[in-house]
């Protein structure tokens, strides 16, 4: 597995538990970085998996309303926790990094629906992650 896709499957667990315990990602990062030594160990990675956790934690309202004008006939708190955490993750690098192109976040989104989501989630995430692409 590429650092960066452990980094960002890394990421969407600690998304998850964070929208599920109602706690910020940025107050649960650092005990959340000791259960990932290799990603922990590695500067390159440690500062990635940071960047995208604070940049998700600061940005989120503006990330979710995207989202939400995105997700036609969908809002937010009704979709399931795992595709909503895995579209904010895709999201934030679509909308504020540059250094990763469009078609990896999006891929690198419909992978991780692959794994962790139901039957559909990868159509549905693909579909909302293309939309916001197109008109961004």
């Amino acid at each position: 597995m590429r650092k960066r896709t452990k980094a960002r499957e890394m990421i969407l667990r600690l998304l998850y538990q964070a929208d599920i315990t109602a706690v910020s990602p940025k107050d649960i990062l650092d005990g959340f970085l000791v259960d990932y030594p290799d990603v922990d160990d590695d500067p390159s990675l440690r500062e990635f998996v940071r960047e995208l956790v604070i940049l998700l934690s600061e940005r989120r309202a503006e990330v979710d309303a995207v989202l939400a004008s995105s997700a036609t006939n969908w809002k937010l708190d009704r979709m399931a926790t795992v595709d909503r955490n895995i579209l904010r993750l895709a999201a934030i690098e679509l909308l504020f990094r540059q250094d990763v192109p469009p078609k990896v976040a999006i891929n690198e989104a419909v992978e991780l629906a692959k794994k962790y989501g139901d039957l559909e989630s990868s159509k549905f995430i693909n579909g909302i992650l293309d939309k916001i692409h197109k008109t961004r």
